[in-house]
């Protein structure tokens, strides 16, 4: 049987952990799980720990901590840049981002962009990714960030990134994005446009920023499969550079 994940907080990390709120209840009311049975916490910054727990109520589960260890962050790192919009696929990308082993996603305000990015935004897209990490036990939780700027501030913080990467749709004559381009050792940044595709501005700016265009293929994606592709490709590539 598989020990079932659970996500606590760095800060309330201790030799007797205790959970709360939604987790305490998943534990004690879906899962069933006892006193004497052994469950493995994640925080989120690379740390595991494996503990038992002591006493369980739907409010708060006590634990003891039998060990703990930490995971180092991937050398190849991916961050996805993804529009901002209103879709209601984003929850289905975040878990994704988690299991394909993100470092960060940046969701930016694009010139066409549906909506506006508010302050709740990056918060808001933390427990479909807590979902995502005690799905497949990975113990790091990608960095998002809201950036109202639009391409200005994308730019300005992918300037010392080690590839930008400008997947665009249904050109001609551009490389396809392959383990060549994708997976490198260092800072990959992937940009993807919003739903109603990125604007002439946008395009040159990100050119003249060094962003290198590749094609996924000659079909239109929506952004969240796009980013999720890159994802994607860039974690196979990533174990393919490691051989």
């Amino acid at each position: 049987m598989n020990i079932p994940y659970f996500f606590l907080p760095p800060q309330s990390w201790g030799p007797e952990p205790i959970l709360t709120g939604q987790e305490a209840r998943h534990l004690s009311q879906v899962l069933r799980l006892t006193p004497g049975q052994d469950i493995m916490l994640l925080d989120g910054c690379g740390r595991k720990g494996l503990c038992r727990i002591e006493a369980a109520s739907k409010k708060n589960v006590q634990l003891r901590l039998l060990e703990e260890h930490y995971e180092d962050s991937p050398c190849a790192s991916a961050v996805i840049a993804l529009a901002f919009s209103k879709a209601v696929r984003r929850g289905f990308f975040m878990e994704k981002a988690v299991e394909l082993g993100a470092q960060g996603i940046w969701l930016w305000q694009g010139d066409h962009s549906q909506g506006k990015i508010s302050a709740q935004t990056a918060e808001a897209c933390l427990g479909q990714m807590i979902a995502g990490a005690k799905q497949c036990g990975n113990s790091w939780l990608p960095e998002v960030r809201a950036l109202k700027g639009g391409v200005d501030e994308l730019l300005r913080m992918s300037e010392k990134a080690d590839y930008r990467i400008l997947p665009w749709e249904m050109q001609e004559d551009l490389p396809m994005l392959t383990s060549e381009i994708a997976g490198r050792p260092g800072l990959s940044i992937y940009v993807i446009g919003p739903e109603g595709g990125f604007s002439a501005r946008e395009l040159k700016a990100l050119k003249q920023g060094g962003f290198m265009p590749v094609s996924l293929g000659a079909r239109v994606l929506r952004c969240e499969t796009a980013a999720t592709l890159c994802l994607g490709i860039h974690w196979w590539a990533s174990h393919l550079h490691k051989l």
